[in-house]
């Protein structure tokens, strides 16, 4: 089996090419060894993906069957594609390209374009902000700086989804995306902002795919050239590809099969950039003889973590949901996910910050530990708490609360205001500490209002809307303060975050966190209008915000805890409400609906299929003996209080356990895989007699039932089923 812990820093190199194979699991062997033809690898999350396509190519190599030079790996950050260049090298396979779509691009088009096209490739533009503003200005058309980086991110949105500036309103229009300006408006600065790159000879890293492409099209010879040094692909994060990445690949490719795609339509959580998982979803449309491998062995998370994940991408819908991966943990069963309830955002912040300090004072490593959020603006007040309980702690994907524009700039004015005292005219017939404070920010764009559609826009709101907040608390907890005080105070706050960072508890939003992976994780600030948030509008763009709460879940091994607070402030009404994705799935939480369940893991040679599956609707769990609301979770399976009596028959629960045990060995799997004991102690409480009794048991399900429903019942019946022959 794979092992859930990191590899040594320097492990041996496999003498042989079947030594490569060795530690792999069966799913992932099958991987290794599907060497031609097209492969569909469905991975979900923690099932060791990276692993079975490094030892792929790696065995392909070893065994003389692929030639180093000739595969191309891509994916989609740095990162991932140097831990795939080290994983290769340890494999005894150097010499592999694993590179980025933008990075194996630019180097292919700074080879050809002297040929194709003459002279020197123009200048790359590192960074297009201040060529957009100049495009904006050429029109006539005022952004401040946060408008400027949401029309920045439209102008890649429709590069990468190949529109052109004329197109680009219907393009919005039709994909019901929110633009954060006029698509009019956006267009003719997208227009001039093309015409300016021609202009001063530089060229996006949009451009990079975009001429490729174009030179692949246009130059046959170029393109036979690349495919004679390219033969064999691997492409990993699939269902995170573009429109414009997937046209590259297929001129890469041309008429052949030789590829290898990677990925789990459960995590596509970047459509706002152009991703889409509709080629990994298609690849069996495109490619019908292609073999498909489900990973489903998830070697990261606890059963107990699986099973919330699971149960999350139960309720989904749509056509990512159908093809969901139902995942099976490989791991010793540990604690359940916690949910935790506060009155407020700043307990909510202090009792997360308190349930830190007990994992790190239990042994938890504070890097080992991480706080992840929907968005940015969220993170201020988990940093103030970490920095209170002397938590040290680091910000992923962001920078500090207190270093970023916004936030200085509402400081210069907070201060200027408190130094001009009663002389600033903002400040007139405004008498409390908070009104002052908002009456200061309305001049540096802050509203009561917040605006609508999300990215840098709404960022910004919400960063200053934190420092609202910040300034009723402060009021709240000093009566009588002045704006001086509150300067003083925001400044103490400010220094006190320079914390070390190399060790400390990560602070990340969900996007953020995706590939990575803790030993402890609080999702926070789950309530609705935040999770999912307000600007998800459609049924799709509400489901992928179940999926980045599905990712958010999968980051954790071991212990999870997931929280919300009833209210924004202290002594605000309690009028939120936990986000609905929990509803079922937390205690006393209700019944909830499931969609088609996903497949189990295992390899598939033709036509996909799969049928959908339906699950009992579940209501709050009362014992029967005494009628208590249960809340523990092995209480709700038994169906009883844990020290209400019970009637079990001892010696069928004994026949249960016989007969599980055979079926977890011809499965390979843990036994609580098959059954858990507590719920084999409820079957044998009440001895089911027909199907129908035995899916209503907590803990069998459809799913089960059709997979040992006729040996349980059987059994159940005084029929000897120690081993089954069904088909699993």
């Amino acid at each position: 089996m794979t092992a859930a812990t990191p590899p040594t820093l320097f492990p041996r190199v496999p003498e042989t090419p079947d030594a490569v194979l060795d530690g792999l699991d069966p799913e992932q062997r099958e991987v290794a060894l599907a060497l031609h033809g097209p492969v569909c690898v469905l991975a979900g999350a923690g099932t060791g993906k990276t692993r079975a396509i490094t030892h792929r190519i790696a065995y392909g190599v070893r065994a003389g069957i692929l030639a180093p030079a000739s595969v191309l790996a891509v994916t989609f950050t740095n990162r991932a594609a140097g831990e795939m260049r080290g994983r290769l090298r340890q494999l005894g396979a150097g010499g592999v390209q694993a590179r980025t779509f933008h990075s194996a691009a630019l180097r292919q088009l700074q080879y050809f374009w002297p040929k194709a096209v003459g002279g020197e490739l123009p200048r790359l533009l590192e960074r297009k902000v201040q060529l957009v503003a100049d495009a904006a200005a050429r029109c006539r058309i005022r952004l401040d700086r946060n408008e400027l980086r949401d029309v920045t991110s439209e102008i890649e949105w429709a590069k990468v989804t190949q529109t052109v500036p004329a197109d680009y309103p219907a393009a919005v229009a039709k994909s019901v995306r929110e633009a954060p300006r006029d698509p009019a408006e956006i267009s003719q600065v997208y227009a001039m902002y093309e015409q300016l790159k021609r202009d001063r000879d530089v060229i996006d890293f949009e451009d990079v795919l975009l001429l490729t492409v174009a030179i692949l099209q246009d130059r046959h010879d170029i393109a036979d050239q690349i495919r004679r040094q390219y033969q064999h692909f691997v492409v990993d994060e699939y269902q995170d590809v573009s429109p414009l990445q997937q046209r590259l690949l297929d001129l890469w490719l041309g008429d052949r099969d030789t590829l290898c795609v990677v990925g789990d339509a459960s995590q596509t959580i970047y459509s706002f950039t152009g991703a889409t998982p509709d080629h990994l979803l298609n690849f069996r449309v495109r490619h019908p003889e292609a073999t498909v491998v489900k990973l489903v062995r998830d070697y990261r998370s606890t059963p107990q973590v699986v099973h919330l994940a699971n149960g999350l991408l139960g309720q989904a819908r749509g056509r990512a949901a159908e093809h969901r991966l139902e995942l099976v943990s490989q791991r010793d069963p540990g604690p359940e996910p916690r949910y935790a309830e506060y009155g407020d955002e700043p307990a909510e912040a202090e009792g997360t910050a308190r349930r830190i300090r007990d994992l790190i004072a239990a042994g938890v490593p504070a890097g080992e530990i991480a706080v992840l959020y929907r968005i940015n603006a969220q993170s201020e007040v988990y940093e103030q708490a970490l920095a209170d309980a002397g938590v040290p702690y680091q910000l992923r994907g962001a920078e500090r609360f207190f270093d970023r524009e916004e936030v200085r700039k509402a400081g210069v004015a907070l201060r200027g205001a408190a130094r001009a005292g009663g002389n600033d005219a903002l400040l007139d017939d405004v008498d409390d500490l908070p009104a002052q404070v908002r009456a200061v920010l309305s001049s540096t764009g802050w509203t009561e209002r917040p605006p609508t559609g999300s990215g840098a826009v709404r960022d910004r709101w919400e960063s200053l809307a934190a420092l609202v907040r910040l300034a009723e608390d402060f009021a709240r907890a000093r009566p009588g303060a002045t704006l001086s005080d509150l300067v003083a105070e925001l400044d103490e706050r400010a220094a006190a975050q320079h914390a070390p960072t190399v060790q400390g508890v990560t602070l990340a939003s969900l996007h953020a966190a995706k590939g990575l992976e803790w030993d402890a994780v609080f999702l926070v600030g789950l309530a609705e209008g935040m999770m999912p948030i307000t600007y998800a509008k459609t049924d799709e763009q509400v489901e992928e915000e179940r999926r980045l709460l599905y990712v958010g879940v999968t980051r954790a091994r071991v212990h999870l805890t997931l929280s919300w607070a009833l209210s924004r402030s202290p002594g605000g009404r309690a009028s939120r409400r936990p986000t609905r994705f929990l509803t079922g799935l937390r205690p006393g939480s209700g019944t909830r609906g499931t969609a088609g369940a996903g497949g189990g893991g295992g390899i598939e040679r033709g036509a996909a299929g799969g049928r959908p599956e339906r699950r009992g609707r579940r209501g709050p769990a009362r014992c029967r003996v005494c009628g208590t609301t249960l809340t523990d979770a092995g209480e709700m399976k038994l169906m009883r209080c844990e020290d209400c009596p019970s009637d079990m028959d001892e010696g069928l629960y004994e026949r249960l356990r016989d007969w599980r045990a055979g079926q977890a060995g011809r499965l390979g799997q843990p036994a609580y895989c098959v059954f858990t004991d507590k719920t084999l102690m409820a079957i044998a409480e009440r001895v089911p007699e027909s199907g129908g009794e035995l899916v209503g048991i907590p803990g069998v399900g459809v799913r089960k039932l059709d997979r040992f429903g006729a040996d349980v019942l059987a059994i159940c019946a005084g029929e000897d089923r120690g081993r089954s022959d069904d088909e699993t």
